[in-house]
């Protein structure tokens, strides 16, 4: 756009004068009559009746019956995640940190898109072997986001935004895809457990 269409003519009518936004501009007046005509709340309450009853398709699926959600095992979607098992009713006291490592040492301007990004599954990448590794076929990898439902999914996507660098990797390299060792061997993915060690992310300035 070349032209600063508050100030300068957008246009000519037929008789050869200029035409600026401020001309055809509907009023907040004229908004609300057209708005008052055409639209009302009988249009919603008429689209919206049967929402959840859904069409023959949604009706014609299969759903299983009980009052808690029937989990399937062999649903790289949707899993019941761990967090709870074994849960004591009274936690566990917090204790200090010793003897950590690094595990991840990060720029600057972290955030959660680049700790738990949304974007698309590499192949190669741990999340992308995890679903190969199920029968799903590359096609049909779809997105972090769209599996945010499958923790396998997500524990191997930690880390894996493109852009997020692992300064500690031999050659820094996106950070869930390696990090180093000792002695010096080769660099295993990060999200990959290494031992009992506890280990670190350490992030820069302005984290988020």
């Amino acid at each position: 756009m070349d032209i600063d269409i508050l100030n300068d003519p957008i246009a000519a009518n037929d008789k050869g004068e200029d035409v600026y936004l401020k001309d055809i501009w509907p009023t907040q007046a004229e908004i609300e009559e057209v708005v008052g005509s055409s639209i009302s709340s009988e249009m919603f309450s008429e689209r919206y009746a049967d929402v959840f009853t859904g069409d023959e398709r949604w009706r014609s699926l299969p759903t299983p019956e009980g009052n808690t959600f029937e989990w399937d095992d062999a649903s790289t979607y949707v899993r019941k995640g761990p967090y709870f098992d074994g849960m004591p009713a009274e936690p566990d006291p917090v204790n200090d940190i010793s003897g950590a490592r690094v595990l991840l040492k990060l720029g600057d301007s972290v955030t959660t898109d680049h700790i738990s990004p949304a974007g698309n599954i590499k192949a190669d990448s741990p999340a992308g072997l995890y679903l190969a590794g199920h029968g799903i076929e590359r096609r049909d990898f779809n997105s972090y986001g769209s599996r945010r439902g499958n923790h396998e999914v997500m524990i191997r996507g930690t880390f894996a935004n493109i852009r997020l660098r692992n300064q500690i990797a031999p050659v820094p390299r996106v950070a869930s895809r390696a990090t180093s060792r000792r002695p010096t061997r080769p660099s295993p993915p990060s999200t990959t457990p290494l031992s009992r060690t506890p280990t670190v992310a350490s992030p820069g300035r302005a984290r988020g």
